[in-house]
């Protein structure tokens, strides 16, 4: 075998039109970077469709944080307690035709209430206080009543809007809404 001199190699690069791209050969540190690349350039969009998903807004229609319309007012009867679990409330029914939505949040811990009916009670499963009712406490550690949602009427429905709650200390007769 003859060798070429480094004079031939030399002459023989120059020969090569420029137009042709030179072979690269794929290194084990270029795969690594354009791996790398790859997962982050994958890792940035994930994190940006969740951010974008946790930052829209939680008040679809229906849903709580926004007016869920209940149900036709003669649905609920007199004295009686119906439970919204997609709307975090009760929609409770006084004897004189009232309507008050109690939210199901507790002020103390925030634990979820149960409402037994057996004993027309709201229990908080975390420290056993228990609410009337009309969400007013009625032994510690709890400082005070359930909190509740505005109740209005339309077009023979009853409407609560989830979006704004009202604290209070104490139920209060006029606190019942009425069509």
């Amino acid at each position: 075998m003859r060798s070429l001199s480094p004079k031939a190699v030399s002459a023989a690069a120059e020969e090569q039109p420029e137009n042709q791209p030179q072979e690269q050969n794929l290194t084990r540190r270029n795969f690594l970077k354009l791996g790398i690349g790859a997962l982050s350039a994958l890792a940035v969009l994930e994190i940006g469709g969740a951010s974008l998903v946790f930052l829209r807004s939680r008040s679809l229609e229906g849903e709580f944080g926004s007016e869920i319309k209940a149900g036709e007012v003669e649905n609920f009867p007199a004295n009686s307690v119906t439970e919204f679990t997609d709307g975090n409330f009760f929609l409770v029914r006084a004897s004189d035709g009232g309507f008050l939505a109690v939210y199901r949040r507790c002020p103390h811990l925030g634990c979820t209430v149960n409402w037994v009916a057996e004993k027309e009670r709201f229990y908080c499963p975390c420290h056993a206080s228990s609410f009337d009712k009309y969400g007013d406490f009625e032994n510690q550690p709890v400082p005070r009543a359930l909190d509740t949602f505005p109740v209005s009427f339309k077009d023979g429905m009853v409407v609560i809007n989830t979006a704004d709650f009202q604290r209070r200390d104490r139920f209060t007769p006029d606190q019942l809404a009425y069509q």
